[in-house]
């Protein structure tokens, strides 16, 4: 996969990981969201070879399909690692 490929699936990716993950995921930044898309593809693509997931012609849905999960995980991350806390006083 090229750079610009990356990047574009990095978006679309971080993106469904940001809908699809649960709680409060509202308070990090869209450049966050990207990184953490990113990763998810390319933690996806390995995390799938792994699991012995062959390379098909078309689309490969279940490499997607990873993907997405680990994009979601990583945006709860970022998530809980970047949650602002309230002041008590």
């Amino acid at each position: 996969m090229d750079i610009i490929g990356l990047i574009i699936a990095g978006i679309i990716i971080g993106l469904l990981g940001k809908f699809f993950a649960p709680g409060n995921r509202d308070n990090i930044p869209l450049w966050l969201t990207i990184v953490c898309g990113i990763g998810g593809v390319l933690i996806g693509y390995y995390l799938a070879a792994a699991l012995g997931v062959d390379a098909t012609p078309g689309i490969d849905w279940t490499r997607w399909i990873i993907s997405i999960i680990v994009a979601a995980v990583l945006v709860m991350i970022a998530a809980s690692v970047t949650a602002r806390r309230g002041r008590t006083i």
